[in-house]
C-alpha cells in the first residue's frame, strides 16, 4: 500500500463504483440520497467563507467532513449507475423487456 493513499482512493476501493452487483431496488435507494437543504446551505456558506480566506479551523474540519461525505456518496451513486446500466445490459442480451 502507498502511504500517500488519500481517502477519496480509499473509498474507490472499497466501494469499486465501476462495478455493479446492487440489486435495482439498492441502487434506487442509493440514488435517492442527498443532503437536507438546510446542509447543503452551510456547504455554500462554508465554501463562500473558504474562497474569501475567512474559514476558522473548526469550519475547516467542517467543510473537508462534509467534502469527504459528498466524495463517498458520489461513488455510491456511481456504483448505483454502474449497476442499473449492467442490470439493463444483461436484460437486453437476455431478452427481456427494458421499458
Amino acid at each position: 500500500m502507498n502511504a500517500t493513499q488519500t481517502e477519496a482512493e480509499i473509498w474507490d476501493r472499497a466501494i469499486q463504483p465501476d462495478e455493479g452487483g446492487l440489486t435495482t431496488e439498492a441502487a434506487h435507494a442509493l440514488l435517492k440520497l442527498k443532503l437536507a437543504s438546510a446542509e447543503v446551505q452551510r456547504v455554500n456558506e462554508l465554501s463562500a467563507k473558504a474562497r474569501a480566506g475567512a474559514l476558522s479551523a473548526a469550519e475547516e474540519r467542517q467543510l473537508d467532513s462534509y467534502l469527504n461525505m459528498g466524495r463517498a456518496l458520489e461513488l455510491l451513486k456511481a456504483k448505483a449507475r454502474a449497476s442499473l446500466l449492467l442490470a439493463v445490459l444483461t436484460g437486453a442480451r437476455a431478452g427481456g423487456n427494458l421499458c
